[in-house]
């Protein structure tokens, strides 16, 4: 005599012989479990930034196919304000060339009209904002973000005229000088540049997005300091496989002022990985030089793409671009300008 019980998908064969018994176990996994259980596999390794965000209610995506990123070292650049939290001198009495400056800017990121601006040594995203509102109200730039110092002036912000996400802050984070100890053998760390550091959600189009990380490394050249730019890219590198465990198909883009040469370990450390989305890529020809404006000749200002946004790079798009005449460009900042651009959907 047979018979069937079948409970949660296994079914259950009992055979009854005279004087024994034998149990025979069947494991039947249905379909729709098969599918849940390889949606849970996806989910795993391909989370979405879009999951619970979504675009504001006013906002409508265009047509367009690419995107363009402006990433700009603006040297001191504040408003006429003084915070009396902040102990500076340029900050609490701004050079006199303030208004030539202001006026330059604003006619470059005209002409330029990239979509996602980040802007080095900038004061504030509500500084940002309200030029875009004086100057720019035409050009559709409506979301802003940054992480500023509590007792500095130098900070990265950015706008943008697509959809912001979460904003990672590191400001909080303390990094080691990696590999360094002084004269007397003392090892040293730091945070107070490290809010000149972070990562943010970007959504150029429905079905595209990245993770935009804004960066002004450590200045200044020697061990000391390089160690210290070490210790701010072990950092990032290791925040960025966390970003890939989430999604290993995670879009990630760095823009800034990395300090730091073509040929300097930093560059090398922060460029490497095991696999291409753990990789960055240097699009920009490598006599190409972004410091100083004046006398161009040695590169400290980058933008890098890792290996998932490769396929999706606007070819040739990555240079220092002609917003300016030279001696506006050199009123603005001693850095120059990097633009590059990069395509709305996956390819």
């Amino acid at each position: 005599m047979i018979h069937h019980t079948t409970r949660r998908g296994i079914t259950l064969r009992t055979l009854f012989y005279t004087g024994s018994l034998l149990l025979i176990i069947q494991s039947c996994t249905t379909n729709s479990e098969d599918e849940k259980a390889s949606s849970e596999s996806e989910d795993k390794n391909n989370y979405s930034l879009r999951e619970t965000q979504v675009q504001p209610e006013d906002y409508d995506y265009s047509n367009q196919k690419t995107f363009k990123v402006l990433s700009w070292n603006v040297e001191h650049f504040v408003d006429q304000y003084n915070d009396p939290y902040i102990n500076a001198s340029r900050e609490d009495e701004p050079e006199l060339n303030l208004r030539d400056k202001l006026s330059y800017l604003v006619e470059g990121l005209r002409n330029e009209n990239a979509d996602i601006v980040v802007l080095q040594e900038f004061e504030s995203a509500k500084y940002l904002r309200q030029i875009a509102k004086n100057s720019l109200s035409d050009l559709g730039y409506n979301f802003f973000a940054n992480a500023t110092s509590d007792n500095w002036y130098m900070n990265v912000v950015v706008m943008s005229k697509f959809p912001l996400g979460v904003l990672y802050s590191y400001g909080a984070v303390n990094t080691p000088a990696l590999n360094y100890v002084d004269e007397d053998g003392n090892r040293e760390t730091q945070n107070k540049l490290n809010n000149r550091m972070w990562s943010l959600e970007v959504f150029p189009s429905e079905d595209y997005n990245f993770i935009l990380t804004g960066l002004h490394l450590k200045a200044g050249r020697g061990e000391r300091n390089e160690a210290l730019r070490l210790g701010q890219i072990k950092f990032l590198k290791h925040q960025f496989k966390k970003f890939l465990r989430l999604d290993s198909d995670q879009n990630l883009l760095i823009a800034g002022d990395l300090n730091s040469t073509l040929e300097s370990k930093e560059i090398e450390t922060l460029k490497a990985g095991q696999k291409s989305e753990e990789t960055f890529i240097d699009a920009l020809p490598a006599n190409v030089m972004t410091h100083s404006a004046e006398d161009p000749v040695r590169r400290l200002d980058y933008v890098l793409f890792n290996g998932n946004m490769e396929a999706e790079y606007v070819k040739n798009s990555a240079k220092v671009p002609d917003l300016l005449t030279e001696e506006q460009l050199k009123a603005v900042s001693d850095h120059l300008p990097l633009v590059i651009s990069f395509k709305t959907s996956d390819q």
